[in-house]
């Protein structure tokens, strides 16, 4: 049985490692960002107790699974059933980086256009996450890490994963 758990900062490659992981083992993949946040504008967040009902719901269809995101007060409601956590420990510059190449993510914006209009904001954002305490903050995520008793990895770059 295979239930991965991928975190760390926006733009550390969590889509594109849980992507990758998921087709080469025939394994469904939850992108915790589909379930977090209200359809409206400005952008607002679900209550946890509404992400955790789509989270139940697919930890109970599949057996199997690749949960990916950066909040970590969500992911600590995977981590019961858990069995593997990978931590994307990147320096903030090479988050920034892959945010500035990353491809069109037609379930999170319309157009690749839209997605571009966010890239400032999102740099900003990644740029936070050495200094903020929030949920998405890297003190939260080596915090969940440490707190993770079973099999976890480390990555401090997108070189090749072994």
């Amino acid at each position: 049985m295979t239930k991965v758990v991928i975190f760390g900062n926006s733009g550390s490659g969590k889509s594109t490692l849980a992507k990758d992981l998921a087709n080469n083992n025939n394994l469904p993949h939850l992108d915790l960002d589909t379930i977090a946040w209200k359809p409206v504008q400005p952008p607002q967040r679900m209550l946890i107790s509404e992400s955790n009902i789509a989270i139940n719901d697919f930890l109970h269809r599949h057996s199997e699974w690749v949960v990916e995101g950066c909040y970590s007060d969500l992911l600590e409601l995977v981590f019961s059933q858990t069995e593997e956590v990978i931590y994307l420990n990147l320096p903030v510059s090479a988050c920034i980086a892959n945010a500035k190449h990353r491809p069109w993510e037609p379930h999170k914006y319309k157009s690749k256009e839209d997605q571009d209009a966010n890239l400032t904001m999102l740099i900003d954002w990644i740029s936070q996450y050495d200094s903020r305490t929030d949920t998405f903050s890297k003190v939260a995520h080596e915090k969940l890490y440490n707190k993770f008793q079973g099999k976890k990895t480390m990555h401090t770059s997108n070189q090749k994963r072994t």
